[in-house]
C-alpha cells in the first residue's frame, strides 16, 4: 500500500485529488495539508511514502517544505504537482529534493504513473518539462557561481516568503517562535545577502523565486 499525503492550500483540489486516486487499491490518503508548515507537521505524524507537494502556499513555500522534509524524512518522496511550468521553478523543486514534478493539468493515468515512479525510486518529470530542466537536473549544467538566493539560510527564505505575505516583525516573530530582535538581524542579513533596500523590491524577488505568489500576499 502506498501512503500519501495531499498538500494544496485549495480544499476542492484537495478533495478532487482524493476522489480521483480513491479508485487505485494500492493508493491509501492519509491526510491533507494546507500549507508547507502543516505538511512538516503530517509528514513527522502519519510517515506517508509520497507526499503530492503543491508549490504556491501560504506561510510556507513547496520547496522550503521540501527541503524540511527531506531533512527529517529522507526516505520520503516529495511530487511536486504544480500549474507552474517555468523552468526555474522546476530547477528549484528538483534543487530542494524531490523526486518528480508533474503538471496540474495531467490527465489522472499521468498522475498515477507518477506517483508509483517515485515511490519505486524513480525520478518523474512530466514530458511537456524542457529539455533544458533534465539536462540541468542531471548535472549537466553548472552555475559558474552562486546565485544571491542560494545564500540565505532555510529560516531566512521562511522569513522572505512572510514578509512578502505582509506580516510585521512581530507577527513573524509569533509565527516563528522567535524574538523581534531576531527577525531584526534575520532582516537586515536578508537585504545586505540580496542587495535589496525596500519590502517592494523583496516581494518582486519573492514573487520571482517561487516563494510566494500574488495569491498569497496579504
Amino acid at each position: 500500500m502506498i501512503k500519501i499525503l495531499v498538500v494544496d492550500d485549495h480544499r476542492i483540489l484537495r478533495q478532487g485529488i482524493r476522489s480521483l486516486l480513491a479508485s487505485q487499491e494500492d493508493f491509501e490518503i492519509v491526510a491533507e495539508s494546507s500549507d508547507g508548515r502543516e505538511s512538516v507537521k503530517d509528514v513527522m505524524k502519519h510517515k506517508p511514502d509520497v507526499v503530492l507537494m503543491d508549490i504556491a502556499m501560504p506561510n510556507l513555500n513547496g520547496f522550503e517544505a521540501t527541503r524540511q522534509i527531506k531533512k527529517k524524512q529522507p526516505d520520503t518522496k516529495i511530487l511536486v504537482l504544480s500549474m507552474y511550468r517555468d523552468d526555474e521553478y522546476v530547477l528549484q523543486a528538483l534543487q530542494a529534493g524531490v523526486s518528480g514534478y508533474v503538471l496540474k493539468d495531467v490527465a489522472v493515468e499521468e498522475l498515477i504513473t507518477a506517483i508509483r515512479s517515485v515511490y519505486n525510486d524513480q525520478y518523474y518529470l512530466s514530458p511537456s518539462i524542457s529539455r533544458t530542466v533534465i539536462d540541468a537536473s542531471l548535472g549537466k549544467i553548472e552555475k559558474a557561481d552562486k546565485e544571491p538566493f542560494d545564500l540565505l539560510t532555510p529560516r531566512e527564505r521562511e522569513i522572505v516568503q512572510l514578509i512578502s505575505e505582509g506580516y510585521t516583525n512581530k507577527q513573524i516573530a509569533t509565527k516563528l517562535f522567535i524574538s523581534v530582535k531576531t527577525v531584526d538581524a534575520h532582516r537586515s542579513h536578508i537585504m545586505d545577502k540580496l542587495d535589496i533596500h525596500d519590502v517592494a523590491q523583496l516581494v518582486k524577488y519573492a514573487i520571482r523565486k517561487g516563494l510566494t505568489d500574488l495569491h498569497t500576499t496579504r
